[in-house]
């Protein structure tokens, strides 16, 4: 008798159920967290790439922005341009350059967001420009990440796999 009554009382009580009532719907919302975790994971692509014809170089020189809040993106930027059998240096703006071939200079923005399944707060690589110069200031090649869509595709991709497309097109002028 009171195994009925405990039952009963548990089925009767408001807030959390151990048995869903409607089971298919929680199916469902489950299934679109994780599809939108997994769309979120999805690095970008590049987009609005301008590209000039120029000789080929060796050795790539990063222009050092300090007011980049993005930690790894130098880090990124230096593993993508290594794949392609590049050096790289990091200089401050305005230092002994005289010997680079060719600049590249970098704007990135972060943003804070909710990742799916988490409970805090996360900083994540928003947009970034990247532009290849001349030690004379010509632009070579421009390219920049930005996430696409209303879900932001690719919010939660590392900052390696978003920056790898954009890397891409200013070596090769093509956008994937």
């Amino acid at each position: 008798m009171r195994a009925i009554a405990a039952l009963a009382l548990t089925w009767a009580l408001t807030g959390c159920a151990l048995v869903s009532p409607v089971p298919l719907w929680e199916l469902t919302k489950a299934g679109g967290a994780a599809a939108y975790a997994v769309l979120t994971q999805r690095p970008g692509e590049a987009r609005q790439t301008v590209r000039h014809s120029h000789v080929p170089y060796e050795q790539v020189c990063i222009e050092f922005n300090p007011d980049c809040q993005v930690a790894d993106l130098l880090p990124a930027l230096q593993a993508e341009l290594h794949r392609y059998q590049l050096k790289t240096r990091v200089l401050e703006a305005g230092g002994p350059g005289e010997r680079c071939e060719v600049w590249l200079r970098y704007e990135a923005w972060l943003e804070w967001g909710l990742p799916p399944l988490r409970e805090r707060y996360e900083p994540y690589l928003q947009q970034a420009t990247l532009s290849l110069r001349t030690p004379d200031g010509r632009l070579v090649v421009t390219s920049r990440y930005r996430p696409e869509g209303l879900l932001e595709t690719g919010r939660w991709a590392s900052t390696r796999e978003k920056l790898a497309p954009v890397v891409s097109a200013l070596l090769t002028g093509e956008e994937r």
